[in-house]
């Protein structure tokens, strides 16, 4: 360990453009639970049955209770170590860019702004008339579903099940994966398409490659440097 430690701190060290990709477990260390399974079940609902448009387009407010229960959750949790590190790491490098599939904007409480949220933030509403995109803090919501100054419904700026990712964001994520000379991929399992395919992007257009896992996962084979741990605590090591 100590020694991939070593060639992931030299390669970042004569890195100008990096990019940073995180998953559940790096939230997961903060204690925003991943809502699978049991843990996720709310009201006998799994969120397969929630996060979609048609759930929105049938009952608006079931869906949006859900979300008020989930930022609930989420409103009293800190960015850990993990998150600190990689917000700290953002002034170190020339080009940076951080791709979260995480939803709960732990990662801009960090400090991180060069970021790209693939699945959206639950602390965003869209306008379902205008498309306007708006941050809203208000936990509980006073009004449940909300409504937009125009009169439309408001609905979580998050990318549901059967939706595509926001193009524009995605394309500057291809362009950060393939541009970049390292790229650290953390606390994700990498089995969630399209994202699971960045690291080998990244790898075939010459990036060097670390992973933070306390497991293994698919990309664990193929990467130059697997650091065998939690992000709170191999992350702060890296820089």
């Amino acid at each position: 360990m100590t020694q991939d430690l070593d060639v992931a701190k030299k390669r970042l060290a004569v890195a100008h453009r990096v990019t940073v990709l995180t998953g559940a477990g790096v939230s997961a260390e903060s204690g925003v639970p991943t809502f699978r399974g049991a843990e996720g079940l709310w009201r006998n609902f799994r969120p397969e049955e929630l996060a979609t448009p048609q759930a929105f387009a049938n009952d608006p407010k079931l869906v949006w209770d859900w979300y008020d229960w989930r930022r609930g959750l989420i409103a009293p949790l800190n960015p850990n170590p993990g998150h600190v590190a990689i917000a700290k790491m953002e002034g170190q490098f020339p080009e940076f860019l951080l791709v979260t599939q995480n939803v709960d904007g732990l990662h801009r409480l960090a400090g991180n702004k060069k970021i790209a949220e693939l699945h959206g933030n639950i602390w965003f509403t869209r306008c379902t008339d205008e498309g306007t995109i708006a941050e809203n803090r208000q936990v509980p919501m006073p009004e449940i579903p909300p409504r937009c100054r125009c009169g439309a419904l408001l609905r979580p700026h998050i990318v549901w099940f059967g939706e595509s990712l926001d193009y524009d964001v995605f394309q500057s994520v291809l362009s950060a994966c393939r541009a970049c000379d390292v790229l650290v991929v953390a606390g994700t399992s990498s089995v969630v398409h399209p994202a699971a395919s960045l690291a080998g992007m990244a790898k075939d257009s010459g990036a060097f490659v670390i992973e933070v896992n306390p497991e293994e996962t698919p990309i664990t084979d193929f990467v130059d440097v697997h650091l065998r741990g939690k992000s709170g605590e191999m992350l702060p090591l890296l820089i």
